[in-house]
């Protein structure tokens, strides 16, 4: 169930950033729109993803005990969101949606705040209830 709620909670992030991006460029929020500039950044998240899982793996065949958790903000969230903006700006690219320099950096930027934002508060928010508890 954790995981159902990190990877729908990835995607909302996506998809508010796509939503975001359109509203403030005027492009229209239709839900083809919406889904044209959202669905490179889902598929390289969802890439991402599978890097973080890869990468629990091999550091558990190494003998090192690191369960996948994709909620967790480092190693996981990071390369969840090195892979959703990488991915994205290549698939971008590859099919003419435009990859300006400063799109790079904002769309880095700001999927950086979304998908590790939730993450850090909700690592916040367990700490604080730990502590009150």
């Amino acid at each position: 169930m954790r995981r159902l709620f990190t990877a729908l909670a990835d995607l909302c992030a996506v998809v508010v950033f796509a939503f975001i991006g359109r509203m403030n460029h005027d492009e229209g929020l239709t839900l083809q729109g919406v889904f044209s500039t959202a669905w490179p950044f889902v598929l390289g998240g969802a890439i991402g993803w599978s890097l973080a899982y890869l990468y629990a793996h091999m550091r558990a065949d190494h003998g090192s005990p690191y369960p996948f958790r994709p909620e967790r903000v480092v190693p996981d969230g990071v390369l969840i969101w090195v892979g959703a903006v990488a991915v994205g700006m290549v698939l971008r690219h590859q099919f003419h949606q435009g990859v300006a320099f400063s799109f790079i950096i904002v769309a880095t930027i700001v999927l950086g705040l979304f998908l590790l934002g939730w993450r850090a508060a909700r690592v916040t928010a367990l700490r604080r209830r730990a502590v009150t508890a």
